[in-house]
């Protein structure tokens, strides 16, 4: 296996590939559903007479908002990039598998799945026009507290199935593992519902498949440019012989 600043590089390089192609899926098919949310919001402010208030100007326009969202989902990307090369170091000896790459998408996969699937099921996100801004500590830390427990579920199910030595025990052992734990977590965190009644639900699902549709792009994206690079390493054998 590659040393740490090697990996480093390549999960570096890999996240920022899956940042531009993640922003550029946002954009492509993300951004209209925010504009068309946002416009529901300027609506119900002009109707409510609170037009002088949403008419001032944004600290930030929406037109760079637009021009820097391939920016920030680059910087999320790389530093996705970094802590999975960071995973791979700390946990590679503990992933049954002899390939580099396989091991990478195996870490990816368990990242999409407990950080993004997760969390998403529980606390799906809302457009700009929905949310109470009273609520907004409570929202993070909630949302926190289920990634965390994403990931923990994810852990769970790994050991679980390596107390069987039967290949259909152990799938069956880290699906009950990995439920028992999400089970727990969604049961014992507080359901936050603040979904006006009269915004589109076609908008609100599009937003949301949207949104996670970024996450696993980028993942995606991310498992599989780190694992190409990685396996640089075993390709090179065979090219010396």
């Amino acid at each position: 296996m590659p040393g740490f600043l090697p990996l480093l590089l390549r999960g570096l390089l890999a996240g920022l590939i899956a940042g531009l192609v993640a922003g550029g899926f946002a954009f492509v098919f993300g951004e209209p559903h925010i504009d068309a949310a946002i416009a529901i919001e300027e609506a119900a402010a002009h109707a409510s007479g609170d037009a002088g208030h949403h008419g001032e100007e944004a600290l930030v326009s929406r037109d760079g908002q637009k021009a820097g969202l391939v920016l920030a989902t680059s910087f999320y990307g790389i530093a996705m990039g970094g802590l999975i090369a960071i995973a791979y170091t700390l946990l590679r000896r503990r992933l049954h598998t002899g390939s580099d790459s396989r091991a990478a998408l195996q870490l990816a996969g368990a990242a999409l799945v407990g950080a993004v699937l997760v969390p998403f099921l529980k606390y799906p996100p809302n457009p700009p026009a929905v949310g109470d801004p009273a609520t907004i500590n409570q929202r993070t830390w909630s949302y926190l507290a289920v990634l965390v427990l994403g990931l923990v579920a994810v852990w769970t199910a790994v050991l679980a199935a390596r107390t069987q030595r039967v290949e259909w025990r152990r799938a069956v052992a880290a699906v009950i593992g990995f439920l028992v734990v999400v089970t727990v977590a969604y049961l014992l965190l507080p359901t936050i519902t603040e979904v006006p009644e009269t915004f589109p639900a076609t908008l609100l699902w599009d937003f949301r498949i949207t949104s996670l549709g970024t996450q696993v792009v980028l993942w995606s994206a991310l498992g599989l440019a780190f694992a190409a690079l990685v396996s640089t390493r075993e390709r090179k054998p065979a090219l010396v012989g």
